[in-house]
C-alpha cells in the first residue's frame, strides 16, 4: 500500500483515519468498526464490501494506535 495514498484516504462512513493491516490486506476504520479490503493493491472503499470488526479487533487497534 502506497503510504501517500494512505495519507489521503479516509473512511467513507466517518471521514476518519484509516490504518493499513498488511497481513490481512485491509484498511481499518476503528471509528466505524469496519475493515475495507484491499484487492490487487486497490482499496475497495464501499461500506457494503467492508467487514465488521469484532470488539476485540477494535480494542486491539485502539491499543496499537494509542
Amino acid at each position: 500500500m502506497d503510504p501517500k495514498l494512505l495519507d489521503i484516504l479516509v473512511c467513507p462512513v466517518t471521514k476518519g483515519a484509516l490504518f493499513y493491516d498488511k497481513v490481512k490486506q485491509e484498511l481499518i476504520s476503528v471509528q466505524a468498526g469496519l475493515a475495507y479490503p484491499v484487492k490487487d493493491d486497490i482499496p475497495v472503499m464501499l461500506e457494503e464490501e467492508a467487514r465488521a470488526l469484532s470488539p476485540e479487533e477494535i480494542e486491539e487497534w485502539r491499543k496499537k494506535r494509542g
